[in-house]
Parts: C-alpha cells; sequence; structure tokens
C-alpha cells in the first residue's frame, strides 16, 4: 500500500473516530455541548486539548494563560466557572468514586500555579457565606446539583463523603476567598462518572418549584446590563413561609449557571446578614448579572426546621429571542 493509500485510510479511521465520539456525547450532555465539541474538532487538532489548556465539558478551552478572571467580551458582566486556573491559583485533580453507588470521597487542593501544578498548596482562606470554600456540584444538563462544604485537612487537602446517584458529565465548582488578596475566586474541573445516562436538558422556562412540600416561586428579570433583581417567594399549601431560617449568612443562597457550559454567575443576597435565631419569608431578594444573552439555570437553597431544600428554575435573559 503506498504512502496516498495510507494516508487516506488514516484520515478516514479519524472521521469515523470523532463520529462514533460526539454521537455517545450526545447521549450523556446536552447538544449544545455536543456541537461545540464538534466545532473544535473541525478547527483540527490545535483547537483540542493542549499542554497549559484543559478543554472542558462544553468544549470551552481552559487556557491557563487566560484573563485571570475569566472575561467574557461578549457581555458586560465576567464570566467564571470555566477554568481551572484564577489569579494564579489552580484547582488541583478531583479524585472521586468511578461509579454510581460506589461509596467513597471527593478530594482536592487549591494550589499555586506556579510549577505547573506542582505548587504549595493554598491553607488561608477567608470566610464567605459562614464558609471558607463551597462547592458546587452538577451534571452537564443541569441535573443533580449539590452544594456541599467540605473539610481542609491541615496540608490543604478539601475532601467530603461522596456517592454518585447517577453517571453523566459534571462539573466541580471550587468558589472560595483566598486569604492572600481578598478577592473571590471560581475554579472549576469535569468529571465523567462511567454509565448509562438518560439526559434531561432543560428546554422550558420554570420560574416555581416545589420541594420537601414547600413551593418557591421566583420573580424579576435576568439582565445583561446593570444589576437584575430577583426576588424568591416561599410558600406552603398556598400560605407564605415566614420561618426561614439564616443559612449560609442569608435567609436564602442562590447559585447561577450559564445552561449549556454551565458558566458560573455570582448572586448576592440583599439585606444585612441576619443575627443568629432570627427567621424571615416569605421573599429572599438577590442581585446579579448575567455576562451573555441566553438561557440560565438557577438553584435556590433555603431552610426551614433546620432542613434545607433546593429548588431549581430556567429563565431566559430579559429580551431573548
Amino acid at each position: 500500500m503506498n504512502a496516498p493509500q495510507r494516508l487516506g485510510l488514516y484520515g478516514g479511521g479519524l472521521a469515523a473516530l470523532f463520529a462514533v465520539t460526539f454521537a455517545v456525547a450526545g447521549a450523556v450532555v446536552p447538544q449544545a455541548s455536543v456541537d461545540a465539541w464538534s466545532a473544535s474538532a473541525e478547527a483540527g487538532p490545535d483547537a483540542m486539548e493542549m499542554d497549559g489548556m484543559e478543554t472542558d465539558a462544553a468544549g470551552h478551552g481552559q487556557d491557563e494563560t487566560a484573563d485571570a478572571h475569566g472575561s467574557d467580551a461578549a457581555g458586560p458582566a465576567s464570566v467564571r466557572g470555566l477554568a481551572l486556573e484564577q489569579d494564579g491559583l489552580l484547582l488541583s485533580p478531583v479524585t472521586a468514586p468511578d461509579e454510581v453507588g460506589e461509596r467513597g470521597t471527593l478530594s482536592f487542593s487549591v494550589t499555586d500555579a506556579d510549577g505547573g501544578g506542582a505548587g504549595d498548596a493554598v491553607t488561608a482562606f477567608e470566610t464567605e457565606h459562614d464558609k471558607e470554600l463551597h462547592l458546587i456540584v452538577v451534571r452537564s444538563d443541569g441535573e443533580r446539583f449539590r452544594h456541599v462544604h467540605p473539610t481542609m485537612s491541615a496540608d490543604g487537602v478539601w475532601s467530603i463523603p461522596w456517592t454518585w446517584a447517577e453517571a453523566g458529565t459534571y462539573r466541580v465548582f471550587a468558589d472560595f476567598v483566598p486569604a492572600a488578596s481578598g478577592e473571590n475566586v471560581t475554579l472549576s474541573r469535569a468529571l465523567e462518572v462511567a454509565g448509562p445516562v438518560d439526559p434531561r436538558p432543560a428546554t422550558e422556562i420554570s420560574t416555581s418549584d416545589t420541594t420537601g412540600g414547600y413551593t418557591a416561586t421566583l420573580r424579576g428579570d435576568l439582565k445583561t446590563t446593570g444589576e437584575s433583581t430577583l426576588t424568591a417567594t416561599v410558600t406552603r399549601d398556598g400560605e407564605p413561609v415566614t420561618g426561614l431560617e439564616p443559612y449560609l449568612g442569608a435567609y436564602g443562597h442562590l447559585v447561577a449557571l450559564r445552561d449549556g457550559d454551565l458558566a458560573y454567575l455570582h448572586v448576592h443576597p440583599e439585606g444585612d446578614e441576619p443575627e443568629p435565631g432570627a427567621r424571615s419569608g416569605p421573599d429572599v431578594t438577590f442581585m446579579t448579572q448575567a455576562p451573555t444573552p441566553g438561557r440560565y439555570l438557577l438553584y435556590l437553597d433555603f431552610k426551614v426546621d433546620g432542613d434545607v431544600h433546593t429548588a431549581r428554575f430556567v429563565l431566559d435573559t430579559e429580551g431573548r429571542g
């Protein structure tokens, strides 16, 4: 077989490999993510994973030399949560159980980015929203959202007992304020959990959700210019809930993620931090800003009678479409 024939067969094999890869990916992640992978493949190998760059679950390169704040030229608000490095800090590889139902530990470190990932672990953090580090884990279709708080060992390893309920591609966010800078940092990595997946991507706008017998309703417009005011109202059996307890320094905590790539939005509760033992409700108000037009997934954590409940919403930015 001559050289041109061998090259032709090799190229055909690569095309077949990419076709199978993206067909399988379509069963695990939203179509938007698969489309992003496809675009990267068509652009050639330089658009895929390279030294110093990790491609995330949506095909977005995570360049360690990129803008430290992950800014997005398409929108006025900063985009965070798509990079494993920010402000000279690096999220180490995340270890976790490999299979659904397997009991184990999820662990990682935040390190100095110097030395190509072999830097010293960071051990000094400021307390923000009652915790030194917030860990957000969510599947790429927006399902299986978890907001938890691991503990840190003396050598800077964060860990928490962990079991996966479903297979799929997950994104792990570490949200924290290092004491050295006092500035908020959000780092993330993608993890694969083996097994069959039934993806359930967000397809419809949803401003109300019922969880644990409580109904949470979200009002307000999500804007890309200026601050957006979003108000969550919690009821039970049609009656306002006035027994909301302080949780993470407020009467509720809201996380917002951009559908498709899961870019992370910072959301700030309105009002002063409540005193221990105080109660409020039924309304909790938040301020945020969307970096780009599009659809966003929002998760509200609120606490009643000692139990934390999570409601999920789906919003489009104001004027989208």
